[in-house]
């Protein structure tokens, strides 16, 4: 084992290192021992923070989730923006934020793909969280007269399935298409149109 570290343990340096772990050995063959070894700790340090490998690994899954939630929040509450312009940039957000996520890193993205099968409570919480957003850039539209719909949270549900090529973990392989840019425009602009009073 390292020496340890001067620097305390916290649970956010226990999910960086767990990050880097994961990236290197997989999501099958990374262990806490090995996030406490590249800590410089005793596993029961790390266990002292997290219970178990999977409460660890569900925390990593949370984190990296939450990432795009803030990100995406700063669009949602923006308050000069028009509804139609908002959900507009919302969606272009949640698609290159996934596109970066799997492009620049494809060693964690498959990991996270894996981790995000495995912990469907977090990633349930997460879904309801960016449908919650749209919903809520919906209702501003229909307030303001610029968006129609009926039933707000069944159409932000609608609009979060209409694009789900372009951010569900699944359609990855696609991302990188030559022709995928257009697509994102043609699909994005029709979900808006039809949304619009």
């Amino acid at each position: 084992m390292p020496p340890a570290s001067a620097e305390p343990l916290t649970p956010e340096r226990i999910l960086e290192t767990t990050e880097e772990v994961l990236r290197r050995f997989g999501p099958t063959k990374a262990t806490v021992v090995d996030v406490a070894r590249a800590l410089g700790v005793s596993h029961g340090s790390v266990y002292r923070h997290f219970p178990s490998k999977a409460a660890l690994r569900e925390a990593v899954t949370d984190r990296w989730l939450a990432k795009s939630v803030v990100m995406l929040e700063q669009i949602t509450s923006a308050p000069a923006e028009s509804a139609p312009g908002k959900l507009e940039a919302w969606l272009e957000a949640l698609f290159e934020a996934k596109r970066h996520k799997a492009g620049d890193d494809p060693e964690l993205f498959a990991t996270y793909t894996v981790l995000l099968a495995e912990n469907s409570g977090t990633v349930e919480q997460h879904l309801t969280e960016l449908i919650d957003q749209l919903a809520r850039i919906i209702a501003q539209g229909v307030a303001d007269g610029s968006l129609t719909a009926r039933d707000v949270p069944a159409a932000a549900r609608a609009v979060f399935d209409a694009t789900g090529r372009f951010h569900d973990p699944q359609y990855a392989a696609e991302w990188f298409s030559p022709t995928i840019g257009a697509e994102f425009e043609a699909v994005t602009a029709l979900v808006i149109r039809g949304l619009r009073a």
